[in-house]
């Protein structure tokens, strides 16, 4: 498995509590740099309550109380001084369901850009240009880039929200099952994306999915019941996994 020094992400010991309830337990993982790495296992298993520790966006939810450690680039995101906005920009995240802003494409992409401050428009323009292009869509949209982003597919949505995502020059992006409410050509265009992201990026995906997790992931690790059963080589996990409870998950006895 991944060595620590070649990690973007190293976790320690990680619980999350949401009241009295224990939602994970003591998750301890390495995340390789510029790989894809698949969170998979049953509904309400974690990975998705795990996957939002890394961008701390449970810090949104009231009652919730994290334990252990979440090292970017070696440092803790948990400690005091932490950055949140800062962090968050750093580590993207693109949702299950496309959320563009009632807003233009332009303004959509702008957005981000915006607020850390870029007023100039022939820098805010390559921003747009850039971002539409490494997200897939910018043939698509290169023409109506002031109607709304509202106005576009589905597929064509979660693109502008990758896109927009992009423009902030995050180092990391999350997905959680960005293409569970997509056709299946719309689920491909995003498969063919996100293995082109990866030179760039270092990508981390939720799913229900196997045969996608399968498809698209270099890494992949299986969660059941807040706990971390194993995780290895995408292809070893759905070949050859070291645990029964892995085994029996990718073969359909259980999920």
């Amino acid at each position: 498995m991944t060595d620590s020094k070649d990690s973007k992400v190293s976790v320690r010991d990680l619980s999350v509590f949401y009241g009295a309830n224990k939602a994970l337990n003591k998750i301890s993982m390495e995340i390789p740099d510029k790989k894809v790495t698949a969170f998979i296992g049953p509904s309400g298993c974690g990975k998705s309550t795990f996957l939002r520790t890394l961008n701390r966006m449970n810090d949104l939810i009231g009652n919730v109380r994290i334990e252990g450690e979440v090292n970017i680039d070696g440092i803790n995101i948990y400690q005091k001084n932490i950055d949140v906005v800062n962090l968050r920009k750093k580590v993207g995240m693109i949702f299950q369901k496309s959320n563009p802003f009632a807003k233009s494409i332009y303004d959509n992409i702008t957005y981000g850009p915006k607020i850390n401050g870029i007023s100039q428009k022939r820098k805010l323009d390559e921003i747009v240009e850039t971002s539409l292009k490494q997200a897939a869509i910018w043939d698509e949209v290169k023409d109506r880039l002031n109607t709304s982003a509202l106005s576009l597919s589905g597929g064509q949505q979660q693109r502008i929200c990758i896109a927009r995502t992009l423009a902030v020059n995050p180092d990391i992006i999350l997905m959680d099952e960005p293409a569970s409410a997509l056709d299946p050509i719309s689920t491909a265009k995003i498969e063919e994306l996100i293995h082109e992201l990866k030179k760039y990026y270092t990508i981390i995906i939720v799913t229900h999915n196997m045969q996608q997790a399968a498809r698209t992931s270099d890494t992949t690790a299986f969660f059941y019941l807040g706990e971390l059963i194993e995780m290895d080589k995408t292809r070893a996990i759905f070949t050859n996994p070291a645990k029964k409870q892995t085994e029996d998950y990718i073969s359909g006895r259980f999920g």
